[in-house]
């Protein structure tokens, strides 16, 4: 399908006028949504076996690893090559009862045109898929397969279109890799210590960012688990006064461990903050698994930067406990958030690792994030919860709430983001993944317009004066 009026193209980009565009999981765009262009480029790939980046180069543009300069650059005009065959067989096409709306913002902040739109989604891994089978009791066994469910993940992520990818839970990432590379995405990639074979996967389009840097965090190294998460600086090629600090992660699952959860999500706020603060504190965008639901601790210390830990018991920081599907549709959305002075449930290594301290009760990290479904209203349907995030995000026997978030900084703004799908919708489907979607979690976009760099610089050195004069008038203790 040609391109309209497209970011990556010579004329200018325009989105429909609906407030309500909508999106089929049918195997194309609804006739109100849109196409944008991707590119296909010729790839060359440098792995190991932990830790991965593949960058897409050919004579229609440069590589990440290696810019030229910018006037021996060719531009990247290739057309959009669909890398997925057509379906053949009436029974491969999956029919259309699941559709969700883009919401727009009702923002007034200034805003530039310059933009980009982030996806983050956890795909399910196959091994995950195969060796915990009670989780999906439900599912027909074609839809967990791996070669079922890898067609519709790429169809939706190449039908949404987005210009970054966060990805959790991949254990075949070439397999994305070879379909994603023909849509003109570049990729990288950092597997779980361990003997674990999943990891976080990151993709960009090529033809609109180029990565100046790349950091991976393995929390093994911390006594955190296995778990990993990825930091990459992108520079938007058309406009290099424009950066952002990209950080995707899947937190440690187990609700058990609490402080290992918060110690890791700590950790990724610490680091990411220190980079952005190295290329001149540029906007942060944090994708991921976060695997808390948004009435718990751990969300709470996300949104307000600090979480007193005595004040809750370490199992309970999640919130995960209380998203049994049984449990959620019979109390609704609404759970409570009980405080819990259990003092004796920390033990100092505990408190040590959800803290960074040895002897403080306060988990604190350095970044100012705001929400970016919690941000844009949700529509007339059923979902949104009481704090303005999505009911669910991920559903199977055993779970039904929302673990899935799109963090960003001050910098940026939500335009717009795709709601996700009611809970009655939701249930129709029995358990996830079905026939309509690869995974058991909903994939999350967000599209996020900069400031105007004049607001942005006039803010900056707004809050530089109010932090000078709340520390010279903040009152000295005894």
């Amino acid at each position: 399908m040609p391109c309209v009026n497209c970011v990556g193209c010579s004329s200018t980009w325009s989105r429909p006028s609906s407030a309500y565009n909508r999106i089929s999981f049918c195997g194309h765009l609804s006739s109100s949504g849109f196409y944008r262009c991707p590119l296909s480029l010729r790839s060359s790939c440098d792995a190991n076996k932990y830790n991965l980046a593949v960058s897409c180069s050919s004579t229609s543009g440069p590589s990440d690893s290696n810019p030229e300069p910018s006037s021996n650059r060719k531009s990247y005009s290739r057309r959009w090559h669909n890398p997925l065959p057509r379906r053949r067989h009436p029974d491969q096409m999956p029919s259309s009862r699941i559709v969700r709306d883009w919401i727009d913002s009702d923002s007034t902040t200034p805003l530039s045109q310059e933009r980009f739109t982030v996806v983050s989604y956890n795909i399910l891994g196959d091994r995950n898929a195969s060796h915990h089978k009670d989780l999906y009791t439900n599912v027909s066994f074609p839809y967990l397969k791996w070669g079922y469910r890898k067609r519709l993940i790429c169809e939706e992520l190449i039908r949404l279109n987005p210009d970054i990818i966060c990805l959790q839970e991949v254990d075949k990432y070439f397999d994305l890799f070879s379909m994603m590379e023909k849509a003109g995405y570049a990729g990288s990639y950092k597997r779980r210590t361990g003997d674990n074979i999943d990891g976080c996967a990151m993709f960009w389009k090529a033809d609109r960012f180029r990565v100046l840097e790349r950091e991976n965090i393995e929390f093994s190294q911390f006594g955190m688990c296995d778990n990993v998460a990825q930091l990459a600086v992108l520079e938007l090629r058309k406009c290099k006064s424009r950066k952002i600090l990209l950080g995707n992660i899947h937190v440690l699952y187990n609700p058990n461990k609490g402080d290992v959860k918060l110690g890791q999500i700590r950790s990724l706020c610490s680091k990411a903050h220190l980079l952005s603060k190295k290329w001149g504190d540029i906007p942060i965008v944090l994708g991921g698994d976060f695997n808390s639901t948004p009435q718990s601790p751990l969300y709470s210390f996300l949104a307000s930067s600090e979480l007193n830990i005595i004040e809750h018991d370490k199992k309970e920081l999640s919130g995960q406990k209380k998203c049994r599907p049984t449990q959620v549709l019979e109390t609704g959305s609404k759970s409570s958030n009980t405080i819990m002075f259990n003092s004796s449930s920390w033990t100092n290594e505990e408190i040590r690792v959800a803290t960074g301290q040895e002897n403080s009760y306060w988990a604190v990290h350095p970044l100012k994030l705001n929400s970016s479904y919690a941000s844009v209203k949700g529509s007339a349907n059923n979902t949104r919860d009481s704090v303005g995030e999505p009911l669910a995000t991920s559903y199977h026997s055993k779970f039904l709430g929302t673990v899935d978030y799109l963090w960003y900084s001050d910098g940026l703004v939500p335009a717009r983001v795709l709601d996700t799908l009611p809970i009655d919708v939701l249930c129709k489907t029995k358990c996830l993944p079905c026939k309509e979607l690869g995974s058991d979690h909903l994939a999350l976009v967000s599209e996020l317009r900069f400031f105007y760099l004049w607001f942005t610089n006039g803010l900056s050195v707004f809050l530089q004066i109010t932090r000078i004069i709340w520390y010279d008038t903040k009152p000295t203790s005894p």
